[in-house]
């Protein structure tokens, strides 16, 4: 692919079709007012004004994929329960396919409850399963993942620790994927860390690789993580690291260069889903042989435009491109790879 300009870049997007594994989720959101304490016990009383769900975890990925103009294939496993009605609901309303989703009889469908009152977080409460999927549930999604990888330009991994993910998974789907010349990017936890072996992209935060590697990383700065990506790539056999590096920005490592890329200035009200944006944007860019720096750079920006909202909210696409043409990331950081 070659592209003249950055809008060429974004309809490139367009045309890509992207497979997403992992755990998803409802976000539950109950906004109110807190005017008085409780006389059963001394806590706040939230007088709820308005009740919201949303995709969460995997799914906000899927959104996010949407909202960037591509086309999300989610395979996951959810409950068989009556909030997995709403997940599939909401799917629906979405605008999103439910081919690649399985229903459970051994799982409940995650959902995270969040109490709100004004901009204030008061307590979240959540419903979940993070055990090990069973084989035959894993065998049943590996087919239906088999039979939607062929179509798909890129796959991401968006693991939330909660079960849908293994170590047999992740081997098989990535064989799968390199013998059909299909890149794999992961957004990784801790108990699959060093699972994802041979991952052309992999993007950890920073509390994720200290974890992952056991390593302090006390300053975080180019040197400690230029070290870090090298015992990543002995270990897990990574071809590229994105690290995000909450307001310092984002670093990337492909072995050959490496670029830290500092945030942008930003009124910050909500971090959440801010993973979920980057992951997204970094995917169709390896879907269409973005560089290094320009994937790193348009991801760090994406990730810091979602977190002027607060909850967890998908990217805004036209933003998004109107800020990196005023940033000039195209003219100043644009090469491809192949």
């Amino acid at each position: 692919m070659s592209f003249q300009r950055i809008e060429d870049v974004f309809t490139a997007f367009e045309k890509q079709k992207v497979l997403i594994i992992g755990d998803v989720m409802i976000d539950s959101y109950l906004w109110g007012e807190v005017n008085r304490i409780s006389p059963e016990a001394p806590v706040p009383v939230v007088s709820v004004k308005k009740r919201e769900k949303r995709l969460g975890g995997a799914a906000n990925v899927a959104v996010n994929i949407q909202a960037l103009g591509a086309e999300p294939i989610l395979c996951a496993v959810i409950g068989k329960d009556h909030d997995g009605l709403d997940f599939l609901d909401l799917l629906q309303d979405q605008g999103l396919s439910s081919e690649g989703i399985l229903q459970s009889e051994s799982r409940v469908t995650t959902i995270k409850h969040r109490i709100l009152s004004g901009h204030q977080h008061m307590l979240r409460v959540d419903s979940e399963i993070t055990s090990l999927i069973n084989s035959e549930d894993r065998e049943k999604l590996l087919g239906r993942i088999s039979a939607l990888l062929p179509a798909c330009s890129v796959v991401i991994f968006e693991d939330y620790d909660k079960g849908v993910i293994d170590a047999a998974l992740i081997q098989k789907v990535i064989q799968l994927a390199t013998s059909q010349g299909i890149p794999t990017v992961v957004d990784p936890k801790k108990r699959n860390f060093l699972n994802y072996i041979g991952a052309s992209l992999f993007k950890p935060n920073l509390k994720e690789l200290r974890e992952g590697l056991k390593m302090d990383l006390v300053r975080a700065d180019e040197a400690e993580l230029a070290a870090a990506v090298q015992v990543l790539r002995e270990q897990v056999k990574i071809q590229e690291a994105l690290i995000t590096l909450s307001e310092k920005g984002v670093y990337i490592n492909n072995g050959r260069e490496s670029f830290l890329i500092p945030a942008h200035v930003r009124s910050i009200a909500d971090v959440s889903g801010a993973g979920d944006t980057v992951i997204s944007v970094a995917a169709l860019c390896k879907a269409v042989y973005m560089s290094s720096k320009f994937t790193a750079a348009l991801a760090n920006l994406a990730g810091g435009l979602v977190c002027e909202y607060v909850g967890v909210v998908s990217i805004d696409r036209d933003r998004l491109l109107q800020e990196a043409i005023q940033n000039q990331i195209f003219n100043h950081e644009y090469s491809q790879d192949h």
